[in-house]
Parts: structure tokens; C-alpha cells; sequence
């Protein structure tokens, strides 16, 4: 027998089928680890988090036939040229959170910004306000997927909380946007203001030589001051960017810069122009990702109220904190058109908010799978940007295998034909969604997924997709 709960989700999921959404209502949460669904969804597999990496997983990145998974204690590498059977190839140890990860040819990167003795995978917590302390980019060589090697440190400006990699045009290197925020004047290398990226360039024929090559202030005026107060009503100032997307074969970006969103012209990769400029004082408290609609004519920013820490996903916070907002570009300006949450209530046990998530290709639509941690999955239609509509979901119960407010999907992409959740503490979650609005992605096939670096899809639905070439 369904409990009141699952009755409400099938029935809510069988709604959504037919082109109608029901009303956010509170509801009875699953058991812990119990898995609700809608049917148009199925849960492949899950491959537990290697007993190697001590602490959580993060963020993911994928190419050829591997999935490369973060975790604040190094990354592992998964072959998944057989989805159903997804399976662990290697663990690499190297502590440092987040390790927001990258891959381009044989390279991996990952971001470090968690303030270190020094620059090795042996190195220990050290205070950031000690002037010896690294903090910034590793590169990794993954020719071997069984054996990866670390190849070179750049140290960076208040470390590297997240980062983007541009390609040139000509093959010849890769950009990597180093976004990071939160100076103190106690720490040495990270003094406030700090209104700046950092650029690495790293020539891909010679990736040790990787260097810091410059620091464009985008923030000359200062950025949002924010507004005093603590979680929930308090907004960030702008000390820095979160997360950068690029769209490098339209020239454009976008940032998520804490009280800031932005659009930058990067047709000259070392000399980035904020071209427009937009702020929420009503409702985003911390400006955390964003990402462009196949046509780059969208732009879809996210708001980490609580800092993944909080259980937003309530009838209290309501629908429009913590939540997507959708912006259209007009003109070359940002215009808000609405917000999108989950309409599932969670527990206050659970951490809920908006998170990564990657585009679905689907010719003439604009679909999206997301994560909202322990909210879980959610996968939206926002062809409308003022009336995006969940049209399917995958979610757990309470996670009791760690403390209260620190489960779920970190992030959740789709890739040739599956959906990838990188679950805190339980995992690699393999997912399939089997909907007439979604199987024409089914035949779009990549090469390459970075999520912040985005490339086109092609609009006949079929043949090489993002990625191609690399």
C-alpha cells in the first residue's frame, strides 16, 4: 500500500504528465532513505562512495566513456560505457575541498579552496591568514584512468571555490576562470576587496607552464553591499564571483557572484567585459550558479540561500527563496521573467536549495535536470520563462547515514542519454528518464561535459553533440 505521501507524488507525477502542475502542499517525507519518484523516471544503479575518499562528494565532469566525480578528499574516476553498469576505475587522494572538477583531452582540474600547508596531496589544514598557506588550482594528467598523476599547482587569489575553463579558438590553450570570494584583511593572499577572477592559462602542449596571467577587476564599483542580517532575511555582498558559465562558441558568460548576477563578452579570453549587470534584493540571498538555454538566449541563475546548509525546501522559506530565477536576454540586458522550487516540502532535517544542474538536449525546448540536495533531482521545462513546470523528480527520504542538513545531490547532469547525481554521501546515482518530451536526447551523443563550459546542441537532434572534437 502507498503511503499518503507516495500516493500524492504518483499522483502528482501523473498530473505533470498531462501539462498541469498541483499546488506546493506539506506532506508526510518518505523514511529515511526510502525513493520516491515520478514514473517517468528509473533508478539504474548507485555505486557507493569509494571507502578511499573520507569525506563528501561534489562536483562532476564527463568525457569519452568516464565519469569524473569531486570529493573534498581528491576525485575518482567511473566507467560508464555501460551505464547499468557503472563501475569505480580509480580514487585519487589528494585533500583539498571542493574539488570542483574539469577534464579537457588528458587534463584534470580541480579547484581548491580549502586554505593547505602547502601544495601536495600530503598537505594539512593551515590557516589562511598564515602567509605560507596554498590555496588554488591543481592539474592533474588522467592518460591513465587507473592511475592519474598530479602534474602542477597555480596558486590563486583566495583559492579557487569554483572554476570555468574557456578554450581558445585555436586549440593552442585552455583559459581556466577562477572564481573565489570571502577576503579578509588577516589573510595575506586574500585582501578585500577582491572584485577580481583570476585567469589561468595553461598551454595545452606544455600544461606545468600554467600560469596566473591576469586579474580583471569586474566589480569596479564595488558590487552589491548586500544587507545586513543573518539566514534567512540577510543578502551577500558582492566580495567575488561563485560560479562562472561559459558559452565560448557565442563569445558570452554568465556569473553568479553573490549579491551580483552578470553577462560578460569573452570573445577575448584574457580580457573579459561585464556587459550587463542585475540584482534581487527581495528574494536572492546568495547569487551561486548559473546557466545559458542551448540558444544563449536565457539565462537561469540559482540562489544558495542558507549555503546548502539549510532546509530552505519548506512551507516557511516559500516558493520563491532558494530557488531558480529565469532571466531572458533582451537587447544585451538581463529581464527577469520568474522563479522556479521544488514543489515537494522537505523535512527541516533535510538541507534543500537550488543547485548544479545541466541542459537536456532536446531540440526546441529548454529542459533542465537539476539538483536541490536533499531535495533531490528535479527535471524542468522552462521553454517558459515565466511558467517553468518539474516534469519529473527523483528523490530520497532523510539521509541518516551522516548529521541533519548535510545529504543529498551536490549535482545532477545529464549525458548521452542518462542522468548523473553526485550524491554527498551515498554515491553515484544513474538515472533514466523516458518521457516524449525528453527520449529525442536519447540520440545526441558527446564527447565532453563541463558543465560550466557549455557548447552548443545540434538542433536536427542526432550526430555529435557538445564536446565534439575534444
Amino acid at each position: 500500500m502507498l503511503s499518503p505521501r507516495r500516493a500524492l507524488i504518483l499522483f502528482a507525477a501523473v498530473v505533470a504528465l498531462a501539462g498541469t502542475t498541483l499546488p506546493a502542499q506539506a506532506a508526510d517525507i518518505p523514511a529515511p532513505g526510502e525513493i520516491v519518484m515520478s514514473p517517468n523516471i528509473t533508478h539504474v544503479t548507485n555505486v557507493p562512495k569509494p571507502e578511499a575518499l573520507a569525506d563528501i562528494h561534489t562536483d562532476m565532469a564527463f568525457q569519452g566513456d568516464y565519469a569524473y566525480v569531486g570529493n573534498y578528499y581528491g576525485f575518482s574516476i567511473y566507467d560508464i560505457k555501460n551505464p547499468k553498469k557503472t563501475r569505480l576505475v580509480s580514487s585519487l587522494v589528494c585533500p583539498g575541498g571542493q574539488m570542483d572538477v574539469s577534464v579537457y583531452g588528458n587534463l584534470l582540474f580541480g579547484s581548491v579552496d580549502s586554505s593547505r600547508n602547502n601544495d601536495s596531496c600530503a598537505s594539512t589544514s593551515q590557516p589562511a591568514s598564515v602567509k605560507e598557506s596554498w590555496e588554488g588550482m591543481r592539474i592533474f594528467d588522467i592518460s591513465d584512468k587507473a592511475n592519474p598523476r598530479y602534474i602542477k599547482s597555480v596558486e590563486t587569489n583566495c583559492g579557487s571555490h569554483t572554476h570555468t575553463l574557456v578554450p581558445d579558438r585555436r586549440g593552442d590553450n585552455v583559459y581556466v576562470y577562477v572564481s573565489s570570494y570571502s577576503p579578509s584583511a588577516a589573510f595575506p593572499d586574500c585582501q578585500p576587496p577582491h572584485d577580481l577572477i583570476s585567469i589561468i592559462k595553461v598551454p595545452l602542449r606544455n600544461p606545468t607552464a600554467a600560469s596566473v596571467i591576469a586579474t580583471p577587476n569586474l566589480f569596479p564599483d564595488g558590487g552589491f553591499g548586500g544587507v545586513p542580517g543573518s539566514y534567512p532575511n540577510g543578502k551577500s555582498a558582492t566580495t567575488g564571483c561563485h560560479d562562472i558559465t561559459a558559452y565560448p562558441e557565442k563569445g558570452i558568460a554568465a556569473g553568479a557572484c553573490m549579491g551580483d548576477g552578470i553577462l560578460l563578452d569573452i570573445r577575448d579570453p584574457e580580457q573579459p567585459k561585464v556587459t550587463a549587470q542585475v540584482r534581487d534584493e527581495t528574494n536572492f540571498a546568495f547569487w551561486h550558479s548559473a546557466t545559458f538555454n542551448n540558444s544563449g538566449t536565457k539565462v537561469i541563475f540559482t540562489d544558495e540561500l542558507g549555503g546548502g546548509t539549510r532546509a530552505t525546501c519548506n512551507e516557511a522559506i516559500g516558493p520563491n527563496r532558494g530557488a531558480n530565477a529565469y532571466y531572458d536576454i533582451v537587447g544585451g540586458q538581463l529581464v527577469f521573467k520568474g522563479y522556479f522550487k521544488i514543489p515537494r516540502h522537505q523535512a527541516d532535517t533535510e538541507n534543500c536549495v537550488a543547485h548544479n544542474g545541466s541542459l537536456i538536449p532536446v531540440k526546441g525546448r529548454d529542459i533542465m535536470v537539476q539538483a536541490w540536495y536533499q531535495g533531490g533531482i528535479s527535471v524542468v521545462d522552462f521553454t517558459d520563462s515565466a511558467n517553468a513546470k518539474e516534469i519529473a523528480f527523483f528523490e530520497r527520504g532523510p539521509d541518516n547515514t551522516a548529521p541533519a542538513l548535510s545529504g543529498g545531490f551536490w549535482s545532477a547532469y545529464y549525458y548521452n542519454g542518462y542522468i548523473y547525481g553526485s550524491d554527498f554521501n551515498l554515491g553515484l546515482d544513474v538515472l533514466k528518464i523516458n518521457d516524449p518530451r525528453t527520449n529525442q536526447a536519447n540520440s545526441v551523443k558527446s564527447r565532453l561535459l563541463n558543465a560550466q563550459t557549455q557548447e552548443s546542441y545540434p538542433d536536427h537532434g542526432h550526430g555529435h553533440g557538445p564536446g565534439h572534437g575534444h
